[in-house]
């Protein structure tokens, strides 16, 4: 049967090729600045673009074939895993699968082993079957479950290193060939019969409540004892529990006896310790998340390849849209408005009547009052607007107060207009000069 990991890395080699092709096509689309592209993509690309379309495709199917083909089978009998998944020889699917037929209240544990401790109680049985972990967040987790009057059954070296006592140990000499236990003890598990096992550690004796029930060459390889409220088991190795032991001697029995009487229990077998699912996101790790990571690589390649290979664009930058006048004086407009500046806009047009008068007077810039503008005015156009001293006096006024309304503002400014079109007009139709005499200029004017 094909790996699960195969199948993923599989898709995702298929995922990541095939995106980095869109993306590199419509990359190249949108950098000629053609046309929209129609609803039929394809129907949109060009022979070469095409071309590599298929290209990718034909890559992506390949590479596919070969990762299911190359990757190593997950069931198959080199897996020393005692995973309740596997099928293989040293899977643990079948004894998972006779006692949840034996109405045994089991279920797989595949979340974090704080989860379970948090509501752990004296009918609580947990198989730990070779796990995998040293974190301290777990061996807590198991002596809390152990403290509130749980079960433990835990195999293996790092099994024994997950039980409180730390009495877990490498054996003296390996044996990896099956090993036939001897009976020791008068507890109820050293009676469980003829049992075999291939140890991969051993128990460092020396604490009183450290009870051997089987062991081999002189080594324990089954032991047990109470640890607060709970009692713990451990074996030298899952071998017992395996697919290929199961059905061998009494071993099933074995089993049986270390989980305890079955009414009033619910057993928990874990899978959260084996290295495959330890959280949510850890459906997304393995190869298959490394795979994915050097497919957006080779898409981020693809992407400066696309762009680098044009010497330089192909059409100039469009040019910016200025705002017609009529938005730049809203947003001026807008601007006094929301500062309460009327009187500063009103300063601002006084200003500009002052230089505009005084260039129809012919005189220098000089800073002059309303007076004194009124003064110069009529000596150059005496007949000006009667208003006009009166109108310079309020404009004047209203410029360094701080209560001008807009409304008030804007006739001030409009009556400054009016006299400035009045004596632009009067200045190009010469009708002044006809009722003035000449007088000597002083300090302040020049002829014109």
């Amino acid at each position: 049967m094909t790996s699960f990991l195969a199948l993923h890395s599989g898709m995702a080699w298929v995922i990541v090729t095939l995106l980095s092709a869109v993306v590199t096509l419509w990359l190249m689309r949108r950098s000629k600045r053609s046309v929209a592209l129609p609803s039929w993509f394809l129907g949109s690309l060009d022979a070469k673009d095409r071309r590599m379309l298929l290209w990718c495709l034909g890559i992506a199917m390949c590479l596919a074939v070969a990762i299911g083909f190359l990757l190593p089978s997950a069931n198959s009998n080199s897996n020393p895993l005692p995973s309740t998944y596997l099928s293989g020889q040293h899977g643990a699917r079948a004894a998972y699968e006779t006692l949840l037929r034996s109405n045994y209240a089991i279920e797989r544990w595949e979340r974090p082993l704080t989860d379970l401790a948090a509501t752990a109680g004296p009918e609580t049985v947990v198989i730990f079957a070779e796990p995998l972990t040293r974190e301290p967040a777990n061996l807590k987790a198991v002596r809390q479950i152990l403290e509130r009057g749980g079960r433990v059954l835990s195999t293996g070296f790092w099994g024994a290193f997950l039980l409180p006592g730390e009495a877990g140990d490498t054996p003296d000499e390996f044996n990896f060939a099956a090993c036939k236990l001897d009976p020791e003890g008068l507890d109820a598990l050293a009676g469980s019969g003829e049992v075999w096992m291939v140890p991969q550690a051993t128990w460092r004796l020396g604490n009183p409540a450290f009870r051997v029930d089987y062991s081999c060459a002189g080594q324990p390889a089954v032991v047990e004892y109470e640890w607060g409220k709970g009692h713990a088991v451990w074996w030298a190795s899952s071998t017992p529990l395996e697919n290929g032991s199961l059905a061998r001697a009494q071993d099933l029995d074995l089993l049986l006896n270390a989980l305890g009487p079955r009414e009033g229990h619910h057993f928990y077998w874990d899978e959260s310790l084996h290295g495959e699912i330890r959280s949510t996101w850890s459906y997304a790790s393995g190869p298959a998340w490394n795979l994915l990571w050097g497919g957006l690589a080779v898409l981020g390649m693809l992407v400066v390849l696309s762009f680098s290979r044009r010497s330089g664009p192909v059409r100039d930058l469009p040019a910016v849209v200025r705002a017609t006048p009529i938005e730049f004086l809203d947003a001026l407009g807008s601007l006094y408005r929301n500062a309460g500046a009327s009187s500063t806009a009103l300063a601002i047009a006084l200003e500009r009547f002052r230089r505009t008068v005084l260039r129809l007077c012919g005189l220098r810039g000089q800073p002059l009052n309303a007076a004194e503008i009124a003064a110069a005015v009529r000596r150059r156009f005496p007949q000006a607007d009667e208003n006009l001293e009166a109108d310079l006096k309020a404009c004047e006024e209203a410029a360094w107060g701080e209560t001008l309304t807009p409304r008030e503002a804007l006739k001030l400014i409009q009556k400054l207009n009016s006299h400035v079109e009045q004596l632009r007009t009067a200045a190009k139709s010469g009708a002044a000069f006809a009722k003035i005499h000449r007088v000597e200029p002083t300090h302040q004017e020049r002829p014109s």
